[in-house]
């Protein structure tokens, strides 16, 4: 059976996730070693807290210059609130064809005060996107949570239209036993520890890294399909990840 695992990495994305599941099951009967397990456990376990106020819809609104049906998407969880470790987390969304290519990013403090505030020129395929807050920037403080806007800049003129998302991220810090698991771990193990401790950006990013790293493991591909199904966004768990993107003017806000 020396064919399967090969033949599987062109597979990984393009069967339905139900006939894909079968064929994993298959494949790891087949591959089992007492000493060696292969198990897919990147399903993303939400922290028990309270949800973000009802303002964050995370859906987009306006659309003139996007291309096709498709929206932009918030990589969020479903209740639009992101936890991190980190004093300036990466953020990621897919955007879809546009005919513009400069997209805009703001965070706003708990007061709705402008916190930090960028734009950025997008890629020119669709894809996913990632924006990682710059060292220049003001770190997030733990403990307090911030709202979030993307934009497609349409029209500079009139922003009524502008396709827009939003969510919330908070900064939280780990326990010793966290820390610790953290400190001894790989990038192999990261992306499992950060998803069944609640901590969406860090484990989001650990998994790009990952794929990014080894882009032909097939267990990483399987893991990212799993870690996007349990949080509903299947959907674009098949879009390429793009290199994108840089801040070219910034704003910050006083420090708080």
């Amino acid at each position: 059976m020396k064919w399967i695992k090969p033949s599987l990495y062109f597979l990984a994305f393009s069967l339905p996730l139900g006939l894909l599941s079968a064929l994993t099951a298959q494949v790891q009967a087949q591959s089992y070693h007492p000493n060696k397990t292969w198990q897919i456990s990147q399903t993303f376990k939400p922290p028990q807290r309270g949800k973000p106020p009802a303002s964050a819809g995370g859906s987009t609104r306006g659309g003139s210059c996007l291309i096709g049906k498709k929206l932009i998407t918030s990589l969020i969880p479903p209740e639009k609130l992101g936890l991190t470790f980190a004093q300036r987390p990466t953020f990621f969304w897919y955007v879809p064809p546009s005919q513009v290519k400069t997209a805009k990013f703001v965070l706003l403090a708990e007061d709705q005060d402008i916190f930090y505030e960028t734009s950025f020129p997008l890629p020119d395929k669709p894809g996913i996107i990632s924006f990682k807050l710059p060292e220049s920037s003001p770190a997030l403080t733990v403990g307090k949570t911030y709202h979030w806007y993307l934009t497609v800049v349409c029209n500079a003129q009139d922003s009524s239209g502008n396709p827009t998302v939003d969510g919330w991220v908070e900064r939280t810090q780990p326990g010793a036993s966290l820390s610790e698991a953290l400190a001894k771990a790989n990038l192999y193990k990261l992306p499992t520890i950060y998803a069944e401790a609640g901590i969406w950006h860090e484990a989001l990013t650990s998994l790009v890294q990952l794929r990014q790293t080894e882009p032909n493991n097939f267990k990483a591909r399987l893991d990212w399909r799993q870690f996007f199904k349990s949080v509903g966004l299947s959907a674009i768990a098949s879009e390429p990840l793009l290199d994108c993107c840089t801040s070219r003017r910034e704003r910050h806000g006083s420090l708080r």
